[in-house]
């Protein structure tokens, strides 16, 4: 029996990249939601509700760009290429967010705010950038003969601006949604009310992206309301808005972990959505999985690590959020 590796590699970083939306998603989704918060004590149980995992998270990350530079070089060549600023804009924010998560809990009292601030900005930058990157793969890159021969700039359009938005939108419900999950009292009760008002901007953004995208790009359009896919895929968005109404009817009734799965249900459809778009394109808009594969060896050869790694990184990723299960309180702290 012949397996398709091209294949088999793609649904990897699909899933690499769905874990590490998902998991540091809310991660991400704390830090643009700080802003919101005045008090230092509500600051820091919001911080502590992520200190045992957060760069854990970022495992995933890694494990999808480096599948992707190995399985599918091609396609690395050119998105690092026409997304290298908001690439490195995203990792330099991924790295001061990260050193700012550490020394906040060390700083002297007069340079807490600045560690809080830069917290907070690191997470609004790198998840901006990734709203980016996400609009631009949308968008498509200009290549010829193997080689990008676009500009350093071509994402710097209205199209991926908005994804940006969005993004920033649906990591602050994930964050909104697993306070609500993690935390009691004042600060459970002000994330009720952030998550309605994240629900209804996550929303807006994700129907403008769905009415903008079918109008921009053809090949999309014919993806989806060609027939017989019309009938197909109809269920994604109508399964999406019933799951947005399910997750406002939790929070109005003050559900604590009913939130946070539709939030996750919300960010799976999407990413189904986005799937369904480009394949079997990994460079949009005409280049495949398989034209852009690494031969058939190279595949294999990673592929025997990667049967051995990933199942560890599960592993240790579930143990941690197990044992770290439950509420946070103000008693609690990280060092």
């Amino acid at each position: 029996m012949q397996f398709d590796l091209s294949v088999i590699w793609f649904a990897i970083i699909v899933f690499a990249t769905l874990m590490y939306i998902v998991m540091d998603g809310f991660d991400l989704g704390i830090g643009i939601l700080m802003p919101f918060i005045r008090h230092h004590k509500h600051k820091d149980m919001m911080v502590n509700s992520v200190a045992p995992v957060w760069d854990g998270n970022e495992t995933w990350l890694v494990l999808g760009g480096a599948a992707l530079y190995g399985a599918f070089p091609l396609a690395y060549a050119v998105i690092s290429e026409a997304l290298t600023v908001p690439l490195t804009l995203m990792l330099i924010a991924l790295i001061f967010r990260g050193v700012a998560f550490e020394f906040r809990f060390k700083a002297l009292p007069n340079h807490l705010q600045f560690w809080d601030r830069s917290f907070m900005a690191g997470s609004v930058l790198a998840t901006f950038c990734q709203g980016i990157v996400v609009g631009a793969v949308i968008q498509g890159f200009d290549v010829q003969n193997r080689v990008f021969i676009g500009g350093q700039l071509d994402w710097l359009t209205p199209f991926p601006l908005l994804c940006g938005l969005g993004l920033l939108a649906t990591y602050a419900l994930l964050g909104a949604t697993w306070l609500i999950m993690k935390t009691e009292g004042e600060l459970q009760h002000i994330l009720y009310r952030l998550s309605y008002k994240t629900l209804f901007t996550m929303i807006a953004a994700l129907v403008m992206v769905s009415i903008w995208t079918p109008l921009a790009y053809p090949s999309i359009a014919e993806r989806w309301f060609s027939l017989p896919n019309l009938y197909y895929l109809l269920p994604v968005p109508l399964i999406t808005a019933l799951v947005c109404l399910k997750l406002a009817k939790s929070v109005r009734n003050r559900r604590e972990r009913s939130p946070f799965i539709m939030a996750l249900l919300i960010v799976l459809l999407g990413f189904a959505g986005l799937g369904i778009s480009i394949w079997p394109n990994i460079i949009p808009p005409n280049i495949t999985i398989w034209q852009a594969a690494a031969p058939h060896k190279s595949q294999s050869f990673m592929l025997v690590g990667a049967a051995m790694i990933i199942p560890v990184i599960l592993a240790y990723t579930f143990w941690s959020y197990y044992v770290f299960a439950g509420k946070v309180n103000e008693d609690e702290t990280y060092h």
